[in-house]
């Protein structure tokens, strides 16, 4: 494992930096990502809007990502909350605080626009990353999610 320490930059994603995220979704989920993937993350990267994307950067190399956006309308849901879709730490890389250090990058951007609550969604069984936002004082909410396989 290479140590990164405090080295590492956030920053806004942009629509260059779609292929570095696509290659870390990969590597963590080991599965191929679909075209689409990329071209959803470039076409977020190159407008302003509801959808706010980070990169971890360390040394020219793009180490760890956050895709959020803010949520306009739902049921049951603030009109002023923000959801974290997906994230992920190149797993070379994991382990250092990189996530961490994106994760209060995007809390702090937030808190700055008005946004009083961030939602996210977990697997039960997955408790890695139920402990990573534990820790970011994330706690279980109000909401269920439900789901219908087609």
């Amino acid at each position: 494992m290479v140590s990164v320490g405090e080295d590492v930059s956030i920053r806004r994603m942009n629509a260059d930096d779609a292929e570095a995220v696509c290659d870390i979704y990969g590597k963590i989920t080991k599965e191929l990502v679909e075209s689409d993937f990329k071209r959803l993350l470039e076409e977020h990267a190159e407008k302003e809007g509801p959808a706010i994307c980070f990169v971890a950067e360390w040394d020219g190399k793009i180490v760890g990502f956050m895709i959020t956006y803010i949520l306009p309308f739902g049921f049951g849901i603030e009109r002023s909350s923000a959801w974290i879709a997906t994230m992920g730490v190149h797993p070379k890389y994991m382990g250092q605080g990189i996530g961490g250090k994106m994760a209060r990058e995007i809390l702090s951007h937030y808190k700055d626009r008005g946004i009083s609550v961030i939602h996210t969604s977990v697997r039960w069984d997955s408790t890695d990353v139920l402990s990573f936002f534990k820790s970011l004082g994330f706690d279980r909410s109000e909401l269920i999610n439900l789901s219908k396989p087609l």
